[in-house]
């Protein structure tokens, strides 16, 4: 079977995968603005206002550590995500001869206002922001993310923390934090619900580059979105690392009992190290729920998206029982969904690391978990594509999935497996060697060989080109 791609001219830009991301497209088909900070009950499930972009065929620059990147142009515009809305209400313009004072300046900030910082370098040199007043936002005056850094210089502890609901945080780069660049927690016994993460760059973090958690008060951070922001470990500060706490203590988004999170649109890339096991770029664990991945291009990552990880231990339980299946076991992710994403490694020094290039997408102790209509290529060596391992890893669904080594079910894990192709070959992509994921307009082995999915489900595929045409491309790419 052979395909004419087609795309929307203002949809592409060629570049390093091949992706660029855009609003207006969701996988589900519909449509929904960018984020609407709700501070509604964290019981009630995962947020439906996930903005939805679908993202086209140009992957974009940004500095890369594969060395394979690019000069990236300016924060949402390389990426094709829409500019936030102009701020309202009070305005605080701070500049960089204001640095000493941004601590105090953020502290005393009253609920509903906005931080707008003037184009420059912030050395905070060990001050943090830590944010109590809900509604506040941060952001940048320029709306040009590369014009404004703050920079932890490895003495700030974390840079940013919140701590209040319906927080924004925006069009900034944060770099070098001594544990985390942005850190969602909770305090107090209060939900933080609403977290607004979007076109941020984030570089070379000690730790994870987002720590989500609770601080074991009652309280829980959820409902809440990143988007089209570029999170990032250089091989310039790769030994930077924390190499105390575990052999490698870093990863890019590390979520704790968190639900209804959104992660969309991003590229996360470089998280691994010579020796010790990375993090996942994505890790929702002990007890998150109602995760949604989609539409991210994860790039020489040790490991891509992660639900769950142990098979006991501390993890958040729901009143409503959600896995009734588990018997009462222990439940890492409940209902967990990772979709319409790119996940690709060639760079050598991840290939050739004690850990490899380990999974993909890994479901450990994950009930529910669904992996639809992802593409992940190794150049290299890697253990498992997708994995499901654990016996309380339950009603998890692997379906119109392209990859290019094994799919794993470990450890008394089950799953239903539908219209997967396995060891690909790279000759069925655009660029497989180099990341360009699309298919092939004569990539047969891949073209109209889906499983039929529900309506929603997937409607869309990672550049916004509707699965329209009766029968579904398996992977990522659908061809129009």
């Amino acid at each position: 079977m052979t395909k004419t791609r087609q795309r929307n001219a203002t949809l592409i830009a060629v570049a390093l995968f091949g992706v660029a991301i855009v609003l207006g497209s969701a996988c589900s088909g519909e449509e929904d603005d960018v984020w609407t900070n709700s501070s509604s009950s964290s019981g009630s499930g995962g947020s439906s206002s996930s903005g939805t972009g679908g993202s086209s065929s140009s992957g974009t620059g940004g500095s890369s550590s594969s060395g394979t990147g690019g000069g990236g142009g300016q924060g949402a515009a390389w990426l094709g995500c829409d500019a936030l809305e102009p701020a309202t209400g009070n305005i605080i313009e701070v500049t960089p001869s204001q640095t000493a004072q941004l601590q105090s300046i953020v502290s005393s900030a009253a609920p509903g206002d906005t931080i707008a910082f003037a184009d420059g370098t912030y050395d905070l040199n060990g001050d943090y922001l830590w944010i109590t007043a809900a509604g506040l936002s941060l952001r940048s005056q320029s709306g040009n993310r590369d014009a404004v850094i703050l920079d932890g210089n490895y003495s700030t502890t974390e840079i940013i923390t919140v701590v209040a609901s319906d927080v924004t945080i925006a069009d900034l780069t944060i770099q070098r934090a001594y544990t985390h660049p942005i850190h969602v927690a909770t305090t107090g016994g209060a939900d933080t619900l609403g977290t607004l993460i979007y076109n941020v760059h984030i570089i070379d973090p000690r730790q994870q580059a987002i720590k989500i958690n609770h601080n074991q008060d009652g309280g829980y951070p959820d409902n809440s979105v990143i988007a089209c922001s570029h999170i990032e470990l250089t091989d310039q500060e790769r030994g930077q690392i924390d190499t105390q706490s575990t052999s490698c203590y870093t990863g890019g988004v590390d979520a704790h009992s968190a639900r209804g999170w959104v992660i969309r649109d991003n590229l996360i890339e470089g998280f691994w190290c010579p020796t010790g096991l990375s993090e996942h770029g994505v890790h929702m664990w002990r007890g998150g729920r109602d995760t949604i991945v989609e539409r991210n291009v994860f790039m020489n990552n040790a490991r891509g998206v992660g639900f769950g990880m142990a098979t006991s231990g501390t993890a958040r339980t729901y009143s409503d029982d959600p896995c009734p299946a588990a018997n009462g076991g222990y439940v890492g992710d409940y209902d967990g969904m990772v979709r319409n994403n790119f996940i690709f490694a060639n760079d050598s020094g991840l290939l050739s690391s004690g850990s490899g290039f380990d999974c993909g997408i890994c479901f450990w102790s994950a009930c529910g978990a669904q992996a639809v209509h992802n593409t992940i290529v190794s150049t290299g060596d890697m253990f498992s594509a997708i994995e499901w391992r654990f016996a309380t890893s339950t009603g998890v669904a692997i379906t119109n999935n392209i990859v290019t080594h094994p799919l794993r079910e470990r450890d008394g894990a089950s799953a239903t497996e539908a219209g997967n192709l396995e060891n690909a070959q790279l000759s069925l992509f655009v660029d497989g060697a180099n990341g360009n994921l699309h298919l092939e307009s004569g990539a047969s082995a891949a073209i109209d060989q889906g499983t039929a999915l529900p309506s929603g489900q997937c409607d869309n595929d990672i550049d916004g080109d509707p699965r329209d045409d009766g029968q579904l491309d398996i992977g990522a790419d659908e061809i129009p």
